[in-house]
């Protein structure tokens, strides 16, 4: 299985380059002051540089391509693992997303906070419309926790402890290392995971998430509303000037 579609995932090389690497980086420091945490949420809301890179015709054109013309970023989170912050991550799916507040709506839960934002498990629909889009800001090798998949797991809705367990033992799994400016493109109910960095330098990854469906009752992203205003373009120092089971836990 090689198509997106089939698989899963796709990596796709050389998505941003040197310059727009280090302009990223710099506005991620700007929320990642402690250097022992493993990253930064909410940087579509924090960050005008991280929301003109997901609204960029290069990144936002990956998503359409898959989703449709109706794609839109929804959250963004960076993390990194280093001797200060390393981590094994076991084989799971990606089943939240965050909202605005708390609404209880038939086929939603279970529900939990993170940095005070509610969280939610919404229904496989909504995941079934998802994508995810994983930047490296730094070489990942194997040795290094590159991600690791089960191609063709997202095909087949939630799956509960057991399933997963039959699923590691019946398939082979599947390691992306990448390059610094390589992106990888993941369906969120792909079983991956990840293992601790042995050799841990830096690496950081920046995964934005899109969708192409609107919530039910009356939820909304939490990260999503406002984005329709930013420029497609990747800004430039001036501007930031003059503007301001889970991956991180797992993402």
């Amino acid at each position: 299985m090689n198509s997106f579609e089939d698989s899963g995932f796709v990596q796709i090389k050389s998505l941003v380059n040197d310059d727009e690497i280090e302009l990223l980086k710099q506005a991620i420091a700007e929320h990642h002051s402690l250097p022992t945490a493993p990253g930064v949420r909410h940087l579509l809301r924090r960050s005008p540089i991280i929301r003109r890179l997901a609204k960029s015709p290069a990144v936002l054109g990956i998503a359409a391509k898959y989703l449709g013309a109706n794609a839109v970023p929804v959250k963004a989170i960076y993390f990194d693992k280093t001797a200060a912050a390393n981590w094994y991550v076991t084989w799971h799916q990606d089943l939240t997303i965050a909202v605005k507040e708390k609404i209880e709506v038939a086929g939603y839960g279970p529900w939990s906070m993170k940095d005070d934002i509610p969280h939610v498990q919404p229904p496989t629909s909504v995941l079934e419309n998802m994508l995810a889009i994983r930047i490296h800001l730094d070489d990942c090798s194997a040795e290094n926790g590159a991600i690791n998949f089960i191609a063709g797991s997202h095909s087949y809705g939630k799956l509960n402890a057991q399933e997963i367990c039959e699923w590691r033992e019946k398939h082979a799994s599947i390691c992306c290392p990448a390059e610094r400016g390589d992106a990888i493109v993941m369906r969120p109910l792909i079983l991956h995971s990840s293992s601790k960095s042995l050799n841990p330098e830096h690496r950081r990854v920046l995964h934005i998430e899109y969708a192409c469906v609107e919530l039910a009752g009356g939820l909304k992203w939490n990260e999503a509303s406002g984005l329709d205003s930013v420029e497609l373009v990747m800004a430039t120092e001036e501007e930031e000037e003059e503007e301001e089971e889970e991956e991180f836990g797992s993402v």
